[in-house]
């Protein structure tokens, strides 16, 4: 059924770009699309399913130019945990990528997070779960690091507009077909300092042709109190390992 909801969630975006790239020179632009079974779904260290497996699809559209777009979905539990409803988060997308000259490369765009029916906003202690992201990120050689700037409320936390993300990563290539990621971020919740917390991740990416499988160690160092389910009081930002298995078509 989940995986029914999250491709009726992406199907009118979907629809959407492909209209867009049959509108462009076809040699200029691209679409695609992916799909992948993750064992928890970890944004940013913290985890969006309660521990739980995850179903994931998205479809991303890209030119010549190096402006693109994309949607992206993925089952989750944490807004029906916190007393709201919904089991969907549908990730809408846009920006521009290139080249900067000598070997740096840039990427900036808006990120919107829609948790459809979410409810939130009547639970206590809540506002709505939507979200919009500005961000921007500079590369050079297997180096990254990106900003992300809250531009309303994050998450559903009350009076966290401005909030901001940073986010370093390292790809490195361990053979043809393998990539080790190495990644170290900060979380900073304006006006709420109990939620701001640091994350770490080292993942091993390999691609077997029918599908790429990733084995990642995850953790942070969020405060339980602030990220504890209210479902079963679990800490949703413990050390963890996560497998994923994903295919781009």
């Amino acid at each position: 059924m989940k995986i029914i909801l999250l491709a009726a969630a992406l199907s009118t975006v979907m629809a959407g770009l492909a209209g867009a790239a049959r509108a462009a020179d076809s040699s200029d632009a691209t679409l695609s699309a992916n799909a992948a079974l993750i064992s928890d779904y970890r944004y940013r260290g913290i985890s969006q399913t309660r521990l739980q497996p995850a179903v994931q699809l998205g479809a991303d559209y890209a030119a010549a130019s190096g402006w693109y777009a994309g949607a992206w979905a993925s089952s989750i539990t944490w807004t029906r945990d916190a007393g709201g409803s919904g089991s969907i988060e549908v990730d809408l997308y846009g920006g521009r990528r290139g080249e900067l000259g000598g070997g740096v490369s840039y990427d900036a765009g808006l990120l919107g997070y829609v948790y459809p029916s979410n409810g939130l906003s009547r639970v206590s202690g809540f506002d709505n779960a939507n979200t919009a992201e500005a961000y921007a990120q500079l590369g050079y050689g297997v180096a990254s690091l990106k900003y992300s700037h809250s531009l309303t409320n994050l998450f559903g936390i009350p009076d966290s507009h401005g909030s901001g993300y940073l986010d370093l990563n390292l790809n490195l290539a361990a053979g043809e077909k393998t990539t080790i990621n190495l990644h170290a971020g900060r979380q900073r919740v304006r006006h709420v300092s109990a939620s701001s917390y640091s994350d770490w991740k080292a993942a091993v990416v390999h691609d077997f042709g029918i599908a790429s499988v990733t084995l990642a160690a995850v953790g942070t160092n969020a405060g339980r109190s602030a990220y504890a389910s209210p479902a079963d009081g679990r800490f949703l930002g413990k050390r963890a390992v996560v497998l994923s298995i994903g295919r781009t078509f």
